[in-house]
């Protein structure tokens, strides 16, 4: 999953929450535990996401519609000290 891009192929009309299911189907489990689990109206505590650089939560949250060619980011919001 330490990928830096990746290109997936939706149907139309295909909304973030499609994306992140077939990104669980494809990455499995470690996916599913970490990032986001099928049917969640949110992706999990640690995660957030843009699409074309806007916030997912400034838009229309997991069901924001995708078009062809956005980009979508997936960040691991990291802390420390």
């Amino acid at each position: 999953m330490n990928k830096k891009e990746e290109h997936f192929t939706l149907g139309e009309n295909a909304s973030l929450s499609d994306l992140l299911t077939k990104m669980a189907w494809v990455h499995g489990e470690a996916f599913r535990k970490d990032v986001y689990e099928p049917g969640l109206k949110d992706v999990k505590t640690g995660f957030c996401i843009t699409v074309n650089g806007v916030l997912m939560g400034q838009l229309g949250g997991v069901d924001t519609k995708l078009d062809d060619g956005d980009k979508v980011i997936l960040m691991s919001l990291m802390s420390g000290g």
